[in-house]
């Protein structure tokens, strides 16, 4: 990369809407390092998590209210007609790209809610997969982030557990060790208990990467009591089998929620990585 600032304000400049999009839009990403081109499926904003650091703006009124799958494929297939014919890279900020990052790393079903939780999910899924093999381009990944309250649910499950077939990576959320940290971090009424066995029992049958972040609360970071229960989260679900393909240690890069929830330097974020890799686990740091 010729100019680390580059890449760092992309990073940082994640907006979900592209042009006239609605469901779809590109962003670079430096948790996959290259193109990631989301879709969302939650554009009313609506969540079971209400994460003191997430970076949507719940306050704003949602534009659109509900998904229209026809037109979120044809939005899909277009990005990826400008990702082959390179016209993507003359849109600004796209054009500002360093070369290194000029790669499709995945299709990430993300966006401003909890994606499993929209009914189409499934078919939503099998449409982007379905776009990538027409265009020979199977070996892209297809990626899920998630804060793993939905697992549970059968057609949530199967369809994650399809995904196994192909490239394709789940990005499950644990970044509290405790109860009470859930508590004020994620703010839900979803038992954090739920999360636990949900990442146990999916990851039993197929991998997961486990996606924490951490941020200062009121200007306190994470207590060392926190992050070693935290860590003994991750090896209880080692131990019971579920299989962690790595973990990524992060933290806050844009505007939050709440202005107290401030970001880690990457000397703390990598202290908190080298609790996983205690375990025998991979895992990376992505600061802010």
């Amino acid at each position: 990369m010729k100019d680390p600032e580059v890449g760092v304000s992309l990073f940082r400049n994640h907006p979900r809407t592209w042009q006239a999009f609605r469901f779809c839009y590109p962003v670079i990403s430096r948790r996959s390092r290259g193109l990631s081109l989301g879709i969302n499926l939650n554009p009313d904003g609506a969540c079971n998590f209400d994460c003191a650091y997430c970076s949507v703006d719940r306050r704003s009124p949602a534009v659109t209210k509900t998904v229209d799958e026809a037109i979120l494929a044809e939005e899909l297939a277009t990005l990826l007609d400008q990702y082959a014919s390179a016209a993507l890279w003359s849109a600004a900020p796209f054009d500002r790209t360093p070369s290194a990052l000029r790669r499709l790393n995945d299709i990430a079903f993300s966006g401003d809610g909890e994606p499993t939780s929209y009914a189409g999910f499934s078919r939503m899924v099998t449409m982007a997969a379905q776009e990538l093999d027409r265009r020979g381009l199977a070996d892209v990944k297809i990626v899920v982030i998630t804060n793993a309250t939905l697992f549970q649910r059968s057609a949530v499950r199967d369809t994650l557990v399809s995904l196994a077939a192909r490239p394709s990576e789940i990005w499950a959320k644990l970044d509290a060790g405790t109860e009470a940290w859930y508590r004020m971090v994620d703010r839900t009424d979803v038992p954090f208990q739920r999360v636990l066995d949900n990442l146990r029992d999916l990851g039993r049958l197929r991998p997961l990467v486990i996606q924490a972040l951490f941020c200062r609360i009121k200007g306190e970071k994470p207590s060392e009591f926190e992050l070693d229960a935290w860590a003994g989260r991750l090896r209880d679900l080692r131990d019971a089998g579920a299989r962690i393909e790595r973990v990524q240690v992060y933290t806050t890069a844009r505007a939050t929620a709440e202005p107290w929830a401030t970001a880690l330097d990457e000397q703390e974020l990598t202290a908190i990585a080298a609790r996983a890799q205690a375990l025998g686990l991979q895992a990376e740091v992505h600061g802010s």
